[in-house]
Formats: C-alpha cells, structure tokens, sequence
C-alpha cells in the first residue's frame, strides 16, 4: 500500500503498509532473485534455490504455524486484534497467494534454467525409471527388492487400516488401487524411509548416434525408485497412479514455562509433542487427482484453498543441496575457493616462537574479528581452547544458542571441566529448531560436571558472550577478565557462511558487566540494585531505552542545527517504538541508514516524514548476520556491535548484548565495512516508499551522509577505494578482497 498521506500510527501499525510475514516473504523473493540471476554462477543457484526452500518449510512451521494457533484462538474468542491489523484467516489467505506464485516460479527456474546448464557435469534429475537403460532399470529393481523393500510400510487406507502417522517433512507416494476383481477403487500411501538417502546416482543411457557421453551419470529421487516398484508393496492389485506429496507440521506449541517444574523436562517434552502437532501445510504435484488431493485434505484437517499447494515438478527442493557434480565443473560454474584469514591482530601469534598466548595478543588492545572473511577457528575459537588447556585459567563462563552437532566449542569447555576449572554454560533450550540437540548438549556438559543454566523463564537468551578469568601476577586483586562478545553464534559451521564481528577484550569495566550478565542468567541478580551497566547494553531491561536515548540525543542535536545521523544494521527491523522514534528523528533533520536484510518495517521516502531514511537490504554469498549501531554524536560517533536485531522480540523477550567499540582503528574498520554495504551496486536492494524493492540500489551516492561522516569529510584512501569496489563487486566480495590482502602484509 501506498504510504504517502498515512499518519504515524497508520505508518507504524497498520498491516496493509507492513505485514511481518510479506516482509519476510520479500526478502524470500530476493534470495530467489539470486537464484535467477543469470551473473550467479550455475551450481550456486541452485544452492540458492534450495535456500529458499528452505527458508519456506521454517516459515511455515514456524510463521504459518502461529497464525494457525491464532485462527484456534479467534475461533473461542480469545483473541485481541489491534486496529488496523489483518485476521489471522486474512493473512493465511493472503500468504497462500503469494506462497503460489513463488512455488511456480521455484518450479520454472529449476526445470528451463538452474539445471539445463547443470545436466553435463552429472546434475541432471532422472524423472522415473522408464527413462532408464532396462539394465539400471533392472540394479535399481534389485537394490529395492533387497533393501528399500524390507524398510517400507505400505499402508492401504479403509476401516482396518487408519490413516498412517506422518512426520513433519515427510515425502511420501498417494497410490491410487484398483481391485482385478470388483475393479473398485482404494487408496493406500507409502511412506519414504528417511534413513536412506534421498538421491541415488544413476548411469544415464547412452546413444551412439546422437554422440551421448556412455559414462554420463545423473540422479534419480528415491520416490522414483519406489514408484517404479509398488506393484511388489501391492501384490494382485493395479496401480492406477502414483503421486508425491509432502505434508508440513506445525512447530508453534504453546508454553507454559512459569508452570514448569524443570525446563528441561519442559522442552524435551515440547519436542516430542511437535511431531503430533496439527499439520499446516500439504504439497502435491499437479497431477494429483482432485479425489486424493480431497481424501488428503480430509485426513490432515486443512484447508483446501489455501494449505495446498501444487507443484508442477520436484518437491522439497531443499534437499537438492545434496546433490554433488559427477566430474570437475569448468571455471565459473561455482564460486572460486574462499578460506577464512587469520585475523590480522592475532597474525604475530602464528609467527612467534616462543608460544604467545591470545592472552597476550588481548592484553596489547581490543582485537576486533569479522568473521567469515577472517577465522572463527583461530579467533573466536581459538580464546576458548587455549582458555581450557591453560593452567592459568580458573574459571570459563559461555552462552550457547545455536552450535554445531560435533560442537569444538562444546569439547573444549568439557576438557576445561575435566582439567578442574569452573565452567558454567547457559544453554539456551528454546532455540528454535534446535532445541533437541541442545538439550543433549545440556545434558552432556552437566554430567562432565559443568554448572548449566536453562535460561530465564519468560524470556531466550540469545546473547553472544564468553568470559574467562585468569591468574595474571599484574592484574588487580591477581585476576583478570577477558571476554568475548559476538553478533554470532558459536558454531564454526555458520561461521564459515554468516558475516559476523567479534569483540575480544580485557576491558575491566566490560569484564565486569559480563560477569554481571552471567549473575543475572545463573542467578537472580537484579542490575538495577547496582547502578546498572558500565559499558554494555543489556536487554530486556535496559538496551531499548539506551538506544531511544541515543536517537533522542540525534534529535536534539539536529533541532540545534548540528549534523546528526543514525546508522543501523540488523536482520530484522520491526520495533514499533524506535520505527516510530526513527521516523521522529527524519522529521527533524536526521540522516537515518538502515541496512535490513530481512524484514523492515520502516518506510523511505515518505513526504514530510521519513525522506531522510534509506533502506538497504544486501543478499549474496554470505549471509549478513552482523548487528551494527552508530550514532553520529555531535562529531564524535558512537559504536556499538552485538545480538540482537532491532525487532520487538529481540528488544523485550530476549536477553541481548550489545558493546561498544572504543578503539579508533577499530571503529574506522567498521566504518569502512558498513559504508561498503551504503555503496554496493551488484547485491544491494534499494526500499523504496511504495514498499518494493530494486535492484541495483539507487541511493549509492548518498554513502557519506551516514553517521560516521561530517558533511563534505575526506573518508582516507583505504574507505574510498572500498566504497568504489563495492559499487563494481558489491559489499561481501570487497571485503573478501581486503581481508586477503591485509592478511599478506
């Protein structure tokens, strides 16, 4: 909806200008986007594609699934809707709408696009078995008769044989039966094993005459190999049809934790519970009889305008990230090899020879990590395993949101506990999607003799923070404190993926204050009683209010005549409070640059309100993760890095933190980053009033307003080339290209 003519409350509230699930489905259609781009290289959009899969399963069980909850909630009249905003059944329709063009335009780009170019190098997709050769017809006959057949459960649906049980995710075959005898039909649905891979490669027939390549492979989907067989699984019927579909559940369980006697009990049970919560969703192909597609409907208890979706080709498409090339793909077809650098303050540690510490490398300053262009395994990483093995160290303190399953950060504070230290863990339960791994995780670490928090009822902790302490001869009182605060999580798998900064430093006052977050997490400390935080920002008590102050002192500064401007970057833009706060400061005279990847709520452009307020949102190889906050301050910018995005969840239902950057060099790095994102002309999208987003970004001139720069100021000679390499690379490939060449010197 058009925004010019609204108020500030239409403009902060009202569904039609901002709808959280369109924004997000938005910024879907821009990594699609990435997918459709003929510039991206060949294997790498279909990564992209499978991404947007993906991204839409989460969606649905997650963003869907909590619309479905309150549609149950409308329905016993337990729902309180604010003025302004949609229906739950409005949205659910609204998101079907969309959810189906995007579904058919998946389809398309796949079949006439991503593989064609693929199919020489071993990508190309069997359709069914007749396509085959009689002998691979034949193997794949065999390895079903001697394998898939033992694990299958072919399950005819009538009185004596209920509807099977699906798990969410679940592909499986709708076969359509007809009795030789009485030639009256039935219904039966085969389920596939998920303990077998998804994808058999298969030799792709050869013809001499057409000059085919008589080793050429391909692949071949295990439904396939299945429907190829069912006359085995349906002895003395015949099979009509045979037809895919793929069923969603909702992950949205209501919580009752202020009931809970042990959280861990608690989300154990959440997540056996999630495997028989209501289904959501239901993909099938197109070819799918109405009279199944009805019988599905009926049994799953959905809704057949908008909880089906027909797709003319491949379902889940997020498992075509398993697909690999069958020989060595020509230059261009991938992105060139990238390995992470050695973070240039902790270089000289790699080069010493008498074993220096990180320690020690801490002690000389702040070290700032921006990961993935530079090493979380010997950075972030590296702090925690020296940290377990040095006997200087008594005690390691850690938050843990998300990690990997082999989790190296997980090891070493288990080694750390083995070799006598004090380690307490917070492990956040209720990540989502996650919490069955770290709920092991939990258990693990408390056996290994770890103390481990749950997390505060009410509230997630998603904070990104480690402390440890150390004996040092010259610290006060003999201890001395070092820390280390992300925008990231602690798992070297995503930080191989997700643009990130990391803080490592032996601040006393940011040493103190983690330790008092740590109180508040493990104990029952109250900040308040102290005074509050010396340097950090804290939610969900206090980060909200720090950064309305902060925008207040841009207003005021901009009311005197004075530059005043705001730079944010986040994954998600939403908060009413600071949106409405933000508009307040354009309106006075306010530069406001915010670089959103996700949703945004935020409207540019908008007369007399926000046309001082540009919006960015960057998708590429990377995913921009990184939480960024400047405020021009009279001349002398503040920065500050940390957890949480500038969403209302974040701010008041999650403990959050954020640090300053103190240390000039430091702050010019991140300057020069954030203003590589304000210059990109290859992966930036341009928010324009209107709602929409363009491609390339149209307001690239503009970099220099943001708050790091006086008006008409010389940015140095490293910034402005960064900023004309960005226009012609983008943001994400300039900073691979200076990590490495600063990382030489």
């Amino acid at each position: 909806r058009e925004a010019e003519g609204l108020d500030l409350d239409e403009l902060c509230n009202a569904d039609p200008v901002y709808n959280v699930e369109l924004s997000w489905l938005s910024f879907n259609w821009r990594v699609l986007a990435m997918a459709a781009d003929p510039l991206v290289p060949a294997l790498e959009r279909l990564k992209f594609l499978a991404i947007t899969a993906s991204n839409l399963d989460e969606f649905f069980a997650k963003r869907v699934g909590g619309l479905k909850r309150q549609q149950a909630a409308e329905s016993l009249h337990k729902l309180n809707l604010t003025p302004g905003r949609w229906l739950p059944e409005q949205q659910v329709g609204i998101i079907s709408q969309h959810v189906k063009d995007f579904v058919r335009e998946q389809s398309r780009l796949l079949s006439s696009e991503i593989l064609p170019p693929l199919e020489p190098y071993g990508l190309k997709i069997v359709p069914s078995c007749a396509t085959l050769d009689l002998s691979e017809q034949r193997r794949l006959e065999k390895y079903f008769q001697n394998e898939l057949e033992l694990l299958i459960t072919p399950i005819k649906l009538d009185p004596g044989h209920p509807f099977p049980f699906l798990q969410t995710m679940d592909v499986s075959v709708g076969v359509v039966l007809c009795d030789r005898v009485t030639k009256v039909s039935s219904y039966a649905i085969v389920t596939l094993p998920k303990n077998v891979p998804r994808w058999h490669v298969v030799n792709l027939p050869w013809n001499r005459e057409l000059g085919s390549d008589p080793s050429a492979k391909g692949y071949i989907a295990l439904e396939r190999i299945i429907i190829h067989n069912l006359g085995r699984l349906f002895g003395g019927w015949e099979v009509q049809g045979a037809y895919v579909f793929r069923v969603t559940r909702n992950a949205e369980i209501e919580r009752h934790e202020e009931e809970a006697e042990d959280l861990l009990d608690m989300i154990s049970d959440e997540v056996r519970m999630r495997q028989f919560a209501p289904f959501v969703r239901l993909e099938v192909e197109t070819t799918t009889p109405d009279d199944l597609v009805d019988l599905l409907v009926e049994e799953l208890e959905l809704d057949a305008h908008t909880d089906v979706y027909h797709t003319d080709g491949l379902l889940d498409l997020a498992a075509l990230r398993a697909l690999k090339p069958s020989v060595a793909l020509p230059d261009g077809m991938e992105y060139p090899p990238f390995s992470p650098m050695m973070p240039r303050a902790l270089t000289a540690l790699s080069k010493a020879k008498n074993n220096q510490s990180i320690f020690s490398a801490i002690r000389e300053g702040d070290i700032l990590v921006h990961h993935p262009y530079e090493s979380f395994t010997r950075s972030t990483l590296r702090l925690v395993e020296e940290a377990a093995k040095d006997p200087k160290v008594v005690a390691i303190k850690a938050t843990l949101y998300r990690t990997s399953s082999d989790s190296p950060v997980i090891n070493a504070l288990l080694k750390a506990a083995e070799a006598g230290k004090q380690v307490a863990v917070l492990v956040e339960l209720k990540a989502r999607f996650d919490e069955a791994r770290n709920v092991g995780f939990a258990t693990t670490l408390e056996r290994a003799g770890c103390n481990v928090a749950y997390g505060l009822v009410g509230l997630k902790t998603h904070c990104k923070t480690t402390l440890v302490v150390r004996r040092e001869a010259d610290a006060p009182s003999g201890l001395r404190t070092y820390c280390h605060i992300g925008t990231g999580n602690y798992n070297p798998v995503t930080a191989g993926v997700y643009t990130d900064f990391g803080m490592l430093t032996c601040d006393p006052a940011v040493g103190q204050d983690v330790v008092d977050v740590f109180k508040l997490l493990t104990g029952l400390h109250i900040q308040k009683a102290v005074g509050g935080y010396q340097k950090l920002l804290v939610a969900n008590v206090y980060m909200k209010d720090q950064f309305i102050e902060l925008i207040d002192r841009e207003i005021e500064n901009a009311k005197q005549g004075k530059w005043a401007a705001i730079l944010v970057k986040v994954n998600g833009l939403d908060d009413r409070d600071l949106v409405k706060k933000l508009y307040e400061a354009s309106a006075a005279g306010v530069r406001v640059d915010c670089i959103v990847r996700g949703v945004c709520r935020l409207r540019p452009g908008v007369p007399g309100i926000s046309e001082n307020i540009r919006v960015v949102s960057v998708v590429g190889r990377f995913l921009e993760h990184h939480r960024v906050y400047i405020f021009h301050n009279d001349g002398d910018p503040k920065y500050f890095i940390g957890s949480a995005d500038w969403m209302t969840r974040n701010l008041e239902r999650r403990v959050e933190v954020a640090t300053p950057v103190d240390t000039e060099s430091l702050k010019l790095r991140v300057r020069d980053c954030m203003s590589t994102f304000l210059t990109d002309g290859v992966e930036a999208w341009e928010l324009l009033a209107d709602g929409s987003y363009v491609k390339p970004a149209t307001r690239t001139d503009e970099a220099l307003l943001s708050a790091p720069f006086m008006p008409g100021e010389d940015p140095g000679e490293r910034c402005n080339a960064l900023m004309q390499r960005a226009a012609e690379a983008g943001a994400q490939q300039t900073n691979v290209e200076i990590t490495e060449k600063e990382s030489r010197k």
